[in-house]
């Protein structure tokens, strides 16, 4: 009878353990997942949007400077979105770097670090390419131009002799001009609007998995009353 009793203890306990190891520890199965967002790697779908924004950023800052060769840096935003490039290409390495929990390589701890600060660089360039096309696009509602030697002159103010002018060159027509420069920059607006969302997006869940959560000095556990027991004894 004892050791039937015995034999069932084993197996009640053999079955425990093969109900463990099929569950898993939940604790590890969220450090398992943590790192995945719908099924995928984290950067993939942040990568993915960061390239496609910053392309068009880029591609139509390049189209405004050809409008005219008057034109500022800071009014063809080209810069904001080859920034943009450059981060979802971090992403892409980091992507593709082997996963490991609590960053034990050097390798991913430099990537990853990397990506969470040219985040924030291409958050700030959007940013200020955002600021720079409202002030260009609300200057261009107040202008009054006539077109001079194959260049457009700008004015604030015409009854003022004293006002600012501003020269758009090679631009033989300035209705057109003011058109399309009108319509770019409302573009510009919006496409850096979403792509300074999306890289602050990136540097919020990179902050919230991984560097939110600071342990200073020893983890302390608290004693179960048999660990207690045996240290009374």
């Amino acid at each position: 009878e004892k050791s039937s009793g015995s034999s069932k203890t084993q197996e009640s306990a053999m079955k425990k353990k093969k109900q463990k190891k099929t569950k898993g520890d939940p604790k590890t199965g969220q450090e398992e997942e943590s790192h995945t967002c719908c099924g995928c790697r984290f950067p993939l779908l942040f990568a993915l949007l960061q390239l496609a924004l910053g392309a068009s950023v880029t591609v139509l800052g390049f189209l405004m400077a050809g409008i005219s060769s008057s034109l500022l840096v800071r009014d063809t935003p080209y810069w904001a979105g080859i920034i943009v490039c450059v981060v979802s290409l971090v992403g892409f390495v980091m992507l593709c770097t082997s996963y490991q929990p609590d960053e034990k390589t050097c390798v991913q701890f430099t990537v990853k670090l990397m990506y969470f600060l040219l985040s924030a660089l291409g958050l700030v360039a959007c940013v200020l390419a955002v600021a720079f096309a409202a002030h260009h696009y609300l200057q261009m509602t107040k202008f009054s131009c006539d077109t001079i030697l194959e260049a457009c002159q700008c004015k604030l103010d015409t009854e003022d002799p004293l006002g600012r002018t501003f020269v758009y060159q090679d631009a033989a027509d300035c209705g057109s001009l003011t058109s399309m420069l009108n319509l770019y920059l409302l573009l510009q607006m919006v496409l850096n609007l979403i792509t300074a969302l999306v890289c602050l997006s990136a540097c919020f869940v990179m902050w919230k998995h991984r560097y939110q959560v600071f342990y200073v000095g020893v983890r302390f556990y608290p004693l179960t009353p048999s660990e207690g027991q045996q240290q009374k004894v």
